[in-house]
């Protein structure tokens, strides 16, 4: 106000605050508002935010804290950003216990609104102030601060997922199924099998349960519960699909196409939802379509026509089942030559970006670099060595930065395998690549 010669009265129609309410924040008889706070901040001509920290260490550490006074402050934090404040905020509050209602309900709105940061500092806070007690919601904190840390990063979902554990069982019987449907797809995408086959079990025992009450609930016309996002009859069959992937990886095929017809007859579900409907539709198209793959992965490259065939209208399965003609041409050398130009337009948007899926985004990020590995692989062994020393050099930069050891790794092995076939500047390229990798330490082996 000084410095532009202005008084109360003036500066108040400039920030559009009463004069008198300006006096009372200027003589400290007053206390200021967010929304004041912000209106101030803009007068003077400083970005929204500019004085929050400020405002946190000289007004809000030094009063009572009140949830109406810094509830704004909190969304306003979350929209610029500024975790490190909404961090201080909730420290001062959750020195009164009675705030964690009022906080985990902010958790909530972040989460729905993508504000994921945000949301696992206010989620972990009421989570400590209930650590003592076998709560729901305490469980429910610990499920979102789990799928608010899902991302590329393999060894930060990893992480997320063995804390989430001992808790998944505690939350109410509607999310258990989705959380535990969650935690299977991260081990799916990890490759760790044991865990899968165990979490998948679990699933399989809980729909079951679920699924015989709703059906008795029905017959004797009671009104049935709540129930999770998909039909129930999806979990026991996913559950399946699961265990044939862990059978798959271990080589059983008798028993992965056991569980292939399995979850491909739904003739026992009863549910006639539209939404049913389309799930049993695409149980019996994974069905169809793994039966083919089971054939190839036993050495039968006489089902690729077929195989191709089928895919060819069912772009959500492109990727997944190229993976698969790959892998099994690399394992019984097999000519797929007319497969790479069939879908070369295919290969070359897979590589640029994500493709829309029904799948979950980590195990479509799994296979996008299983497909890269695969197509290098066969190139070097068919002595395309351009190609397949970009696909590798492709694969083991999408491995460091998803930070998957399994495929980092692979690409190394299969690297020095051919190595004396590269060049020059492929070779630059795979050292610049391995040093910067060693320097950040992503993987420690």
């Amino acid at each position: 106000m000084k410095q532009n010669e202005l008084n109360i009265t003036q500066f108040g129609l400039v920030a559009g605050i009463n004069p008198g309410t300006v006096s009372g924040i200027v003589t400290g008889n007053r206390t200021l508002s967010v929304q004041q706070l912000d209106r101030i901040t803009a007068t003077l001509g400083y970005p929204k935010g500019h004085f929050y920290k400020n405002y946190i260490e000289e007004f809000l550490s030094a009063t009572t804290p009140n949830i109406r006074r810094v509830r704004p402050l909190l969304y306003n934090c979350a929209e610029l950003n500024m975790l490190d404040c909404i961090e201080q905020v909730v420290s001062l509050l959750m020195e009164k216990l009675t705030y964690g209602d009022a906080l985990f309900t902010i958790a909530e709105d972040f989460f729905q609104q993508g504000k994921f940061a945000a949301s696992i500092i206010l989620y972990e806070s009421v989570a400590v102030g209930e650590k003592k007690q076998h709560s729901e919601r305490l469980a429910l904190c610990q499920y979102r601060i789990f799928m608010a840390k899902q991302g590329d990063d393999h060894v930060r979902n990893l992480e997320a997922a063995n804390q989430f554990e001992p808790y998944v069982e505690r939350l109410n019987e509607v999310d258990q199924l989705e959380a535990l449907r969650n935690l299977a797809n991260i081990y799916l995408s990890l490759r760790q099998w044991d865990k899968l086959d165990k979490w998948a079990s679990v699933m399989d025992y809980k729909a079951q349960i679920q699924y015989r009450l709703a059906y008795h609930q029905e017959r004797k016309k009671k009104r049935t519960p709540k129930r999770p996002s998909r039909p129930l009859f999806y979990y026991i069959a996913y559950s399946n699909l699961l265990h044939a992937c862990v059978c798959e990886a271990k080589g059983d095929y008798e028993r992965t196409l056991q569980y292939i017809r399995t979850y491909g007859d739904v003739s026992w579900v009863v549910e006639t939802s539209e939404d049913a409907q389309h799930w049993k539709q695409l149980f019996q198209e994974w069905a169809e379509a793994n039966f083919y793959v089971i054939k190839l992965l036993s050495g039968d490259g006489s089902v690729i026509s077929d195989y191709v065939t089928y895919i060819e209208s069912k772009k959500d399965e492109t990727l997944i089942a190229l993976c698969n003609i790959f892998e099994a041409a690399n394992r019984y050398h097999i000519n797929v030559d007319n497969v790479i130009q069939r879908f070369k337009l295919e290969i070359t948007e897979y590589i640029k970006q994500h493709p829309e899926s029904v799948y979950d985004p980590q195990n479509i990020s799994d296979q996008l670099i299983r497909l890269l590995y695969e197509l290098a692989h066969y190139c070097l062994n068919r002595a395309m060595y351009s190609h397949g020393f970009k696909y590798l050099i492709d694969c083991l930069r999408k491995s460091a930065s998803l930070n998957n050891e399994v495929f980092y790794i692979k690409c190394t092995g299969l690297f020095e395998q051919f190595k004396v076939y590269s060049t020059k500047q492929i070779c630059l390229e795979y050292h610049n690549l391995i040093s910067e990798v060693r320097k950040e330490r992503l993987f420690y082996f």
